[in-house]
């Protein structure tokens, strides 16, 4: 059993229309048409969302999307209308709002791999494979891969795991021409995106995208390049061959499979509350790597 602790009641406003309680954000509908994406601090590990939020991770989520969406622009399109607040919403919402295009969602995690970690080291580790990509033998944690890799996946419900996918299975499942246009994007993005974190002194080992289409053009959605959806890694700390410092959750992630939680993970039995030393550190990692990548200060 997993999913959330203690699963949020949406927040009701006037002339919006709730759809969705995601790990993060929720979703509503404008009266006309439009999508409201509002990023909660909610925050999941484990595939639970947990008792805790994490203070201004909504708000560093949705500035660090905007802030990488006009730097991919010329890529690929983005959702973002507005981020005015919709009237009578509640004040907290300000900085954590997005107004935008309603698209049909294609059915895709597109990954992009530039570091063999994650999922991808497990099955490198069993098959020297990644979603079935031949990879060179000798590759350890961590390692920088000869080339990013697109390793897709199907996204999974709250609570379960998305499914690394062979990319021919995209290909089948939307067609071969957008399942190439979508791989053709994710390694361009992440391209751009390694290379601009890297003057930064950061490594982005990978990241992962959704897309959808409005009439016919592909379109970059939900998030991008956040901590919650990149792993991130301190560039003057980095040494292949064990896990990296990560600009995320991992502080949590550790923390609650530690014998200092007193969780089991693959109990039945929710994760425990978070001590607030340690939701405070995490809400400092997620904002050093906003600062360190726009080079601004949060306020």
């Amino acid at each position: 059993m997993s999913g959330f602790v203690t699963k949020p009641e949406p927040v009701q406003v006037p002339g919006l229309v709730h759809l969705h309680t995601g790990k993060v954000r929720d979703l509503y509908r404008t009266e006309s048409g439009e999508l409201v994406m509002v990023a909660s601090d909610r925050m999941s590990a484990h595939d639970w969302v947990l008792p805790n939020e994490i203070p201004d991770k909504g708000r560093v989520l949705t500035q660090l999307s905007l802030w990488w969406f006009e730097r991919i622009a010329d890529i690929v399109p983005n959702h973002v209308i507005s981020t005015e607040v919709p009237v009578g919403a509640p004040a907290d919402w300000k900085g954590r709002t997005l107004i935008c295009k309603s698209l049909d969602m294609i059915p895709v995690e597109a990954v992009a791999r530039g570091y063999l970690a994650g999922s991808g080291l497990t099955e490198y580790e069993e098959t020297r494979t990644v979603c079935g990509i031949a990879l060179p033998e000798g590759l350890v944690n961590s390692s920088e891969l000869p080339a990013p890799i697109y390793t897709p996946a199907l996204k999974a419900a709250v609570g379960e795991h998305d499914e690394n996918v062979p990319y021919e299975e995209t290909a089948r499942r939307i067609g071969a021409e957008l399942a190439a246009q979508v791989r053709r994007t994710t390694l361009d993005v992440y391209g751009r995106a390694r290379d601009i974190a890297r003057d930064r002194g950061i490594i982005l080992a990978d990241t992962k995208f959704e897309y959808g289409l409005l009439d016919g053009e592909l379109i970059i959605g939900d998030e991008v390049l956040t901590p919650d959806s990149s792993r991130y890694w301190p560039a003057d700390e980095y040494q292949p061959g064990r896990s990296q410092a990560s600009f995320d959750k991992q502080l949590i992630r550790d923390w609650l499979v530690s014998p200092a939680s007193g969780w089991d993970r693959y109990s039945e039995q929710p994760p425990p509350e978070l001590p607030a030393e340690l939701v405070e550190r995490t809400r400092a990692r997620y904002i050093e790597v906003y600062e360190r990548l726009t080079g601004t200060s949060w306020v």
